[in-house]
C-alpha cells in the first residue's frame, strides 16, 4: 500500500509538472501580445512616415498658394509645429546623438552623414521660416505667400530625397555596424526616449495629429489620389 501511494504521489507531481511546462509558452506568449515590438531601423521607418504626410500637407499649401485658393494658416503652422517637434527634436536628435557617431566611428558612410547633417540644419532654418510666416496676417501678404511658397517647396524638394536616402542606405547598414545586442538596446533606447517626450501612445497621437489636418485640407481620403480610368 505505501509503495503504491508513493508511486500515485510521484506520478501526479509529474503529470503536473509536464502540465505546467506545456501551458507555460501559451502564457507568456499571452502575456507579450499586447507589446510591441518594433526594430530600430522600423521606427525610424515609421516616422519618417510622419514626415511624409506633412510633406503631403505642404505640396497641397503650395499648390493652393499657386492657385490664389483659401489655405488656413493654422494647418502649415499645424505641420511645421509637428515638423519641429516630432521630427526635428526628437527624430532627427536619435539620429545625431545615436546613428551617425556609430558610423562615423566605423568609417562608413561619412560622407553621407555628412550631408544628412547639413540638411537638418537647413530644415530647421525653413521650418524657422514656416512658422513665421504661416500666420493670418502673412497669408494676406502677396509678398509672404510667395516666401511661403518657396520656404515649403525647398523643404520638401529636400527632404524627399533625405529621408528615401536614409531609408534605403543608411538604415539597412546600421546593422552591419553594431551587434545585435546593441541593435536591440537601441530600440530599447528609442522607445524610452519617445516616451518621456509623448507618453506611452506618442507615435500613434502624431499620426492622428496629422490625420486632422489632411481632414481639414480634404486630402485625408486616400481614394481621391487613386487615377481614374
Amino acid at each position: 500500500m505505501e509503495s503504491d501511494r508513493r508511486t500515485f504521489l510521484i506520478s501526479t507531481a509529474t503529470a503536473g509538472v509536464v502540465g505546467l511546462m506545456a501551458t507555460l509558452p501559451r502564457a507568456l506568449a499571452e502575456e507579450g501580445a499586447g507589446e510591441e515590438e518594433v526594430s530600430p531601423a522600423e521606427d525610424l521607418m515609421r516616422e519618417h512616415g510622419v514626415l511624409k504626410r506633412v510633406l503631403l500637407i505642404y505640396g497641397e499649401g503650395v499648390r493652393r498658394i499657386d492657385s490664389g485658393a483659401d489655405l488656413p494658416p493654422e494647418v502649415i503652422a499645424g505641420g511645421a509645429t509637428i515638423i519641429r517637434d516630432f521630427i526635428e527634436d526628437y527624430h532627427e536628435k536619435l539620429e545625431e546623438d545615436y546613428l551617425f557617431p556609430r558610423f562615423r566611428k566605423a568609417n562608413r558612410l561619412v560622407d553621407l552623414v555628412d550631408v544628412l547633417v547639413a540638411q537638418h540644419r537647413a530644415g530647421r532654418r525653413l521650418t524657422d521660416q514656416v512658422l513665421a510666416l504661416a500666420t493670418p496676417r502673412g497669408l494676406k501678404d502677396p509678398e509672404d505667400r510667395r516666401r511661403l511658397a518657396d520656404s515649403l517647396r525647398q523643404f520638401i524638394r529636400m527632404y524627399e530625397p533625405h529621408e528615401a536616402r536614409e531609408d534605403t542606405v543608411l538604415f539597412p547598414a546600421l546593422r552591419k555596424i553594431v551587434t545585435p545586442n546593441e541593435y536591440a538596446a537601441l530600440g530599447e533606447d528609442f522607445e524610452k526616449k519617445e516616451h518621456e517626450l509623448f507618453g506611452e501612445g506618442g507615435f500613434d497621437a502624431m499620426v492622428d495629429r496629422v490625420a486632422a489636418l489632411e481632414k481639414a485640407l480634404g486630402i485625408y481620403d486616400l481614394a481621391q489620389f487613386t487615377p481614374k480610368a
